[in-house]
């Protein structure tokens, strides 16, 4: 059954109308996944940090594989400031670029034990001066860690789903994440960021996504057109 088009092409919509959209999706998508959550697991803050940093270019189930054996070596900032690089590099090799993310890792460890007294500050600011953390990183961080909405991660689903929505046209994070900021309130954008991952994981694939059980095809204007 092929899926139901958009009342309106997204290219003559209206602001205002791709607001409603906007916020029809995140309803929608609400109900989909109500336990819609970061899959990375961690116990606090510094725990996270390291685990985003890890994430790159692999896997969240590989790299919660990893930071058990990780922590329970070193299991704070300043133990992991002082941890031997070949160790390290050991532990979390089959996260991949494991030589870049344990110099990241380690080099971040020092900062906040140098810097922050082994605690991970809260500050969008001071969260970016860090080793190995971005904005992107740092939105995770302060969504999920410390339950503040400063911004909207824009991992790569996050990016291709914006911009099959027509919620954006860029493919810059920091502008698909201003677009995004300014369709859907505040109060959203973590659990926003969360509900597209977990529907670019599990429908709207990169190749061959699966608009005919597409719960928000309706709302969607590539519906149909990606093969």
């Amino acid at each position: 059954m092929s899926p139901a088009r958009p009342r309106k092409a997204a290219g003559r919509e209206t602001d205002a109308a791709r607001r409603v959209r906007a916020r029809a999706v995140y309803r929608q998508l609400r109900r989909l996944y109500p336990d819609a959550h970061c899959e990375l697991d961690f116990r606090n803050p510094f725990e996270l940090a390291v685990a985003t940093v890890l994430s790159a270019q692999c896997t969240d189930k590989r790299v919660n594989m990893v930071t058990p054996v990780l922590f329970s070596r070193f299991p704070d900032a300043h133990a992991l400031a002082a941890a031997p690089l070949g160790q390290v590099e050991a532990i979390i090799r089959s996260t991949g670029f494991f030589r870049t993310k344990a110099r990241s890792i380690t080099g971040l460890a020092r900062a906040v034990a140098g810097d922050h007294g082994g605690t991970l500050p809260q500050r969008m600011a001071d969260l970016i001066r860090l080793p190995g953390i971005g904005r992107k990183t740092a939105n995770v961080i302060l969504g999920n860690a410390f339950g503040r909405n400063e911004g909207v991660v824009v991992d790569t689903h996050v990016g291709r789903l914006a911009r099959r929505l027509a919620f954006t046209r860029h493919h810059d994070p920091v502008k698909v994440e201003s677009d995004l900021m300014a369709l859907f309130p505040r109060r959203n954008w973590a659990m926003l960021a969360h509900l597209l991952i977990w529907h670019g994981r599990r429908v709207c694939a990169a190749r061959a996504p699966r608009c005919g059980d597409c719960a928000i095809a309706r709302l969607c204007p590539s519906a149909g057109t990606i093969r």
